[in-house]
């Protein structure tokens, strides 16, 4: 099961999460948040897929900052339709020749909230323009409002779209997130996407639990 690790700030604390080798490492690009990265490409661990988080950005800023920081996904955590998915998909095509790299897609994220009841068949106009969606818990702030919504709302979830895991997941859940990866509920999981809950502030996050975790998860 791959990692994620969003919400990443401060070079020393990136430098040490890297260590503990995520599959993922997200930097939040939207400057209303408290974790927003102002940080340089320089920064950025080389060893890592660096996902970019954006929330109702214009497409020429997230190509701006898709070039400047070399990112490897996008995150979209806003209310992008499927028509600027699609848009999106096009522009970052040029993008990707121009690092001319083989197998070098640049994937996009399709955040989504889910409530305490959930219509995915609604996110079916998306699979055609997006890697992965990410379901994260509906609450007051695009992400990281630090709680989980009802994982049982994946039985409904018929759609052909790979997902992130995410919704306020801490150490505290490592016994019921191996029982949620064992199960039917799962099939579709890519990844488990953290933040909120390993930080001692926002944006700083606590290596020594993180790196209990991931061993944890990956036994």
């Amino acid at each position: 099961m791959k990692i994620k690790v969003c919400g990443m700030k401060y070079p020393e604390n990136i430098t040490a999460v890297a260590r503990l080798q995520p599959d993922y490492m997200g930097f939040i690009l939207w400057e209303k948040s408290p974790r927003y990265f102002r940080g340089s490409r320089a920064a950025l661990p080389e060893s890592l897929e660096k996902v970019g988080v954006f929330v109702d950005a214009s497409l020429e800023e997230i190509i701006e900052k898709t070039e400047a920081l070399s990112l490897d996904l996008v995150q979209l955590h806003g209310s992008e339709s499927p028509e600027f998915c699609s848009r999106l998909l096009e522009a970052l095509k040029i993008v990707e020749r121009q690092r001319h790299k083989v197998d070098a897609k640049i994937k996009i994220i399709k955040a989504i909230g889910v409530g305490k009841a959930f219509p995915f068949e609604d996110l079916r106009g998306y699979e055609d323009v997006v890697d992965y969606f990410l379901f994260d818990t509906k609450g007051p702030l695009p992400g990281g409002n630090g709680y989980s919504f009802n994982w049982e709302l994946l039985n409904s979830y018929t759609l052909k779209t790979p997902f992130f895991l995410s919704g306020g997941i801490g150490l505290k859940d490592t016994e019921k997130l191996k029982a949620f990866l064992k199960s039917p509920l799962a099939s579709q999981c890519h990844a488990i996407d953290v933040n909120s809950a390993f930080e001692s502030e926002p944006g700083e996050k606590k290596s020594k639990e993180l790196d209990t975790f991931i061993k944890q998860l990956k036994l």
